[in-house]
């Protein structure tokens, strides 16, 4: 293969509609009119005939209806932000279907995240389980997949992602409900219409970044059987006895955020909060990482943040124009991450050492040291942006992270006062 050729291939192409590039992490691929896959599986939204798929969705659940009320139809995974209300309204509201609500406790949950969670469960009247891996072993993991692979988010979503499928195997409640397919939402992975449904695959290829739990294990490595025994995927074995499926709400319903976060606030009081790194007060209001030090990471081994997500989902959808979306941009990559001191005094260790850590994983196709020992984006573009812009987008924030408590991880919450 000729260098010339590796050039062509390696080359980022950028979408001519949106802000995404060839590079994403999930993959995309751009057509020959410049549009990236995600894209035209968005233009989707406003082609397919969602009554006819709302009806595809009421036919396939109709056969996990219990006819013992005191039994489940299906298992919801929740948190006390991202999408959890929608998700519930429709299963419960319109599909008129008994879920089971289940929940991971990733321990660096906010005042407003254990607000909203118990306020879901009040609304909707719904049972929920919450697991609670032993704090020790959670921090020894985090500890691990921080120094190995630069994630400090990995337990969160390992754990959010295989906790309901454990429960479906345990109390033989084959239908797990989620949300949207990220991989569809933002690359175009997959047309609605193939109805791709969660697999182990997926889930660790994309979800966990190509780590099981029992990958984690190293004979260098301080981690054991008892710390990560409680992430592990079920067998397939057990999971085709009991029938597990896992679908996604996108497939069947137009599937909008923005749109479906206001009419949550509006019909059962969801609270929302403002944050430093994207204009989107809505999806992770429930933790203190995931837009902070979890987004610098994502900004460093990427050079995307969220925001990015953010801002090509609304540009989609028609709500804002590319040359905003690419101010805000500009604007939210600029802020620091805040409770920095918080997450080091919980992992007990300094913010120094983590520095060291998560420089070691920035990526070196995207960030340069200059002359000054500084990392700098090697594309920097200008940073010039429209205040006033920034300031009228539209989002409704109504509450903040602490709920007026003093800052501090709710590790555990029953309740909100």
């Amino acid at each position: 293969m000729t260098g010339a050729y590796l050039s062509i291939m390696t080359e980022k192409i950028a979408c001519n509609r949106c802000l995404y590039d060839t590079s994403h992490p999930l993959g995309l691929v751009i057509d020959d009119d410049g549009i990236c896959s995600g894209c035209r599986i968005h233009e989707e939204k406003d082609i397919l005939n969602w009554n006819e798929r709302w009806q595809l969705l009421e036919k396939l659940v109709k056969d996990y209806r219990c006819k013992d009320k005191r039994n489940y139809d299906c298992i919801i995974p929740v948190s006390g932000g991202m999408d959890s209300y929608f998700i519930v309204h429709i299963v419960k509201e319109k599909l008129k279907l008994n879920p089971l609500l289940v929940t991971y406790n990733k321990y660096w949950n906010t005042p407003l995240g254990i607000r909203n969670l118990a306020n879901l469960r009040i609304r909707f009247n719904c049972d929920i389980l919450t697991q609670n891996v032993n704090p020790h072993s959670v921090k020894r993991i985090v500890k691990t997949t921080l120094r190995s692979f630069g994630s400090i988010y990995w337990h969160c979503i390992a754990g959010q992602t295989v906790f309901p499928v454990q429960v479906a195997v345990r109390k033989k409640i084959p239908l797990i409900i989620w949300g949207a397919h990220q991989g569809m939402e933002q690359v175009g992975m997959y047309s609605h219409e193939h109805e791709v449904e969660m697999t182990r695959r997926y889930r660790k290829d994309h979800d966990l970044m190509g780590y099981e739990a029992d990958d984690l294990l190293s004979d260098f490595d301080v981690l054991t059987e008892r710390d990560i025994w409680q992430y592990r995927y079920p067998e397939d074995e057990e999971l085709n006895s009991i029938g597990v499926r896992g679908i996604y709400l996108n497939n069947y319903i137009r599937w909008d955020p923005k749109a479906q976060h206001e009419l949550m606030i509006s019909k059962y009081e969801y609270q929302t909060s403002k944050f430093d790194r994207t204009f989107d007060c809505y999806d992770f209001v429930d933790c203190y990482n995931y837009m902070n030090l979890h987004d610098v990471i994502k900004y460093y081994k990427t050079g995307i943040s969220k925001v990015t997500d953010h801002a090509v989902r609304e540009i989609r959808h028609g709500r804002i124009s590319k040359e905003d979306a690419l101010d805000l941009v500009k604007y939210h990559q600029t802020f620091d991450p805040l409770y920095i001191d918080m997450f080091c005094d919980w992992l007990g260790i300094d913010e120094k050492s983590l520095q060291y850590v998560l420089d070691m994983h920035r990526n070196k196709d995207v960030w340069r040291i200059d002359d000054n020992r500084n990392w700098i984006l090697k594309n920097k573009s200008n940073t010039n942006f429209k205040n006033k812009f920034v300031k009228d987008f539209s989002f409704k924030i109504n509450s903040s992270f602490s709920r007026d408590f003093d800052d501090g991880y709710i590790t555990i919450g029953k309740g909100y006062p």
